[in-house]
């Protein structure tokens, strides 16, 4: 542990009356509340990466609530009224962060949604559940969600026609999260990086927080490390790593939108004249199931493959990018946002959704207060 200067420990670490554990768009848009419901509060945000770790700036950017393969796999598991809860919170969650930084901060783009089908049976009860659907989120939308349309781009090995959201976008999501640090420093908030935090203490009037370059005190803590919140509480989170690549830039790409596949398991979009491509957690949920950043080859195989023969099959191609980002899902899709203890709160678990619900989770956490 480094030794602190006097300097040091006068301006970031005495006073402190709200530390943040994580700055991704939860743990940022905490931050942005807090300030605005206490003006005059000295917030601190710790994050243990050079960037925001995690997913926030690790995602593909898609503005969406749930493909329709993946709102009918819900019902297995949710009721009608949970999933109708869910898809309302991601799009008044998606609203939110419209609203907060603005469309052309974001590069918010609403060039819809469409599903592909390499399976004859999903792609068939889809068709058959479409109007059901449509009628069970009329509520929200008050106009129908989901419509087919023709294979427009000619993917190949896929069944039928596209179903589409009508509803669905894309946004730039280096973007957005340089305008949410940009806002944070602008009102006041304190980021430091690359500060891990090992672990804290409830003490009554305050919180002892120990992290590899000191230990210091704050009145509250807000935790917003979602797939790596399993190192510091003990909630039903757990971590959910994807894997994503991109292309160099192709010529006359036609391709516009967002995309999924295999029950959202797979999803590209447009970025850049690029194809950006994700998924294939399904293909081993145990091993995916880390904080690791890394690759497999299992993964990375098949996405090339997936490129190859359905996404671009006439179109030559090369890989210029890959990474990984980590996310918090669990058994449950409803994010957790709770008191831990009388002065330490969590906004955790946000199934993959991060995007839609964000904003708003990271809003709710700090009105916890």
């Amino acid at each position: 542990m480094n030794q602190l200067s006097y300097w040091e420990i006068k301006q970031w670490f005495q006073q402190v009356d709200f530390t943040i554990v994580g700055s991704g768009i939860v743990g940022l848009n905490c931050a942005l509340n807090l300030k605005r419901n206490y003006p005059n509060a000295k917030v601190l945000v710790l994050e243990k990466g050079m960037l925001p770790q995690g997913a926030s700036t690790k995602n593909a950017g898609f503005a969406c609530f749930g493909s329709l393969s993946e709102l009918i796999d819900d019902l297995n598991s949710h009721s009608e009224e949970e999933v109708i809860s869910l898809v309302k919170r991601r799009w008044e969650g998606l609203q939110f962060l419209r609203q907060n930084l603005g469309d052309d901060k974001i590069d918010f783009q609403q060039n819809n949604g469409y599903e592909l089908f390499d399976d004859k049976d999903l792609y068939h009860e889809c068709l058959l559940r479409k109007n059901e659907i449509n009628k069970l989120l009329s509520s929200i939308f008050k106009e129908d969600v989901f419509s087919e349309c023709d294979n427009i781009y000619n993917f190949k090995n896929i069944e039928g026609n596209y179903i589409v959201n009508n509803f669905e976008g894309q946004i730039d999501t280096g973007k957005m999260m340089f305008h949410l640090v940009k806002r944070c420093q602008e009102v006041g908030v304190s980021i430091l990086n690359n500060t891990t935090v090992l672990n804290f203490e409830d003490e009554g009037n305050h919180v002892t927080i120990t992290t590899n370059e000191t230990t210091f005190t704050t009145s509250k803590l807000l935790i917003a490390t979602n797939g790596f919140s399993k190192h510091l509480i003990n909630e039903e989170v757990k971590p959910a790593r994807a894997q994503v690549l991109i292309t160099k830039p192709i010529d006359n790409l036609p391709i516009k939108g967002t995309f999924h596949l295999d029950k959202g398991y797979y999803y590209f979009r447009n970025i850049d004249n690029r194809i950006l491509f994700g998924g294939g957690r399904n293909l081993d949920f145990k091993v995916e199931e880390t904080t690791e950043f890394s690759l497999t080859e299992l993964v990375q195989n098949k996405l090339e493959e997936l490129l190859r023969t359905t996404i671009l099959p006439n179109t030559s191609f090369e890989i210029e990018h890959r990474w990984s980002g980590i996310m918090g899902v669990g058994n449950q899709k409803k994010s957790i946002v709770k008191p831990i203890s009388n002065n330490v709160f969590c906004g955790v678990r946000l199934g993959g959704m991060g995007v839609a619900i964000g904003s708003l989770v990271g809003k709710e956490l700090a009105e916890l207060l």
